[in-house]
């Protein structure tokens, strides 16, 4: 299990575009069709990661109680499938159906678009205002496998309230802390 810690994209970044498929409905879906009115959160997961699966439950809880309030959600999967079989796009609609994700679950085969948002790890979370800024990046909460700190999405929920409630996102943003992307030679 590797320790790859976020490239923490700059603050302020426009949010690069980007159409991608559905692993579970085979639609396509670019950045407009996903995007919030308050905000979207775009997060850099797959399937295998212990570190994924140890917050997938609390990723659901969040998404379901944020999109409510005018938040988008998508999750992105970017690993090269060839070495890791268990992130194949016919294995992805099987996680997000398992977890009852309620986001779209792409699949970035050219992994152009994690290359364009620097991401470095699974689990990564970005959050973009209304004008698609970026305003937060990095970890979901302080919980990792066998720490024994409750999962609880903290960091992220702090992020998404202060956009709610028009105050800036809390500093500092920690790098969240994952298995490395698995990338193309």
């Amino acid at each position: 299990m590797s320790l790859t810690p976020s490239n923490m994209l700059p603050l302020g970044t426009k949010a690069p575009d980007f159409t991608l498929t559905d692993a579970v409905t085979s639609n396509i879906f670019s950045l407009s069709d996903l995007k919030g009115e308050k905000g979207t959160v775009i997060m850099f997961l797959s399937n295998h990661c212990p570190f994924v699966k140890h917050v997938n439950d609390e990723i659901v809880r969040v998404a379901n109680d944020y999109r409510v309030t005018g938040f988008g959600f998508v999750a992105i999967m970017s690993n090269n499938v060839e070495d890791t079989p268990d992130d194949h796009p016919d294995l992805m609609w099987k996680n997000a159906r398992k977890y009852h994700y309620p986001f779209p679950y792409l699949y970035d085969q050219t992994q152009e678009v994690a290359k364009a948002y620097d991401a470095a790890c699974t689990p990564d979370f970005y959050l973009f205002n209304s004008e698609l800024k970026l305003i937060y990046r990095g970890q979901l909460d302080n919980s990792r496998p066998g720490n024994g700190i409750p999962v609880n999405g903290r960091d992220l929920r702090e992020a998404l309230d202060s956009v709610l409630n028009n105050r800036n996102v809390p500093e500092p943003q920690k790098p969240s802390i994952g298995c490395n992307i698995k990338w193309k030679e």
